[in-house]
């Protein structure tokens, strides 16, 4: 079967089907009590939060932030961040809340039990506006 001559296809390598496609991932953030995250520490798409004992909100930059770190950006494009409790107990629970212009559309928080991760999908909706989508 020939492949067609346009659109928007993708070919890894010489196009063996079975070829691993790698990506890159660069050091995670980290973060501790509650604090107004970066753009540099939500696009590293891992976060490490360590609230301990006490429950911490992590705050996104404002969507007029976002919009100058991915500039390329159009609506609906998307990243993802997962944040993981690497040491949360008791009431350590990670809130994630949006900054000026980014709403967060579902549950927003990541359990106060060391370990647990959850995944973050931000969505691009307009000028200097975005929402996230929490999996799972």
């Amino acid at each position: 079967m020939a492949l067609p001559s346009v659109g928007g296809g993708e070919q890894i390598g010489d196009g063996n089907l079975n070829e691993i496609r790698l990506g890159y991932q660069g050091t995670p953030a980290t973060a501790t009590s509650t604090a107004t995250l970066t753009t540099a520490q939500l696009l590293a798409g891992i976060l490490l939060g360590s609230p301990g004992s006490s429950a911490a909100t992590y705050t996104t930059p404002t969507g007029t932030q976002i919009d100058a770190a991915v500039s390329n950006a159009k609506v609906g494009s998307t990243f993802l961040l997962s944040i993981t409790n690497v040491d949360g107990s008791g009431s350590g629970a990670i809130t994630l809340e949006g900054g000026t212009g980014v709403t967060p559309s579902t549950l927003k928080t990541v359990a106060a039990t060391a370990g647990t991760s959850q995944l973050f999908l931000f969505r691009k909706t307009g000028t200097g506006t975005w929402t996230i989508y929490r999996y799972g």
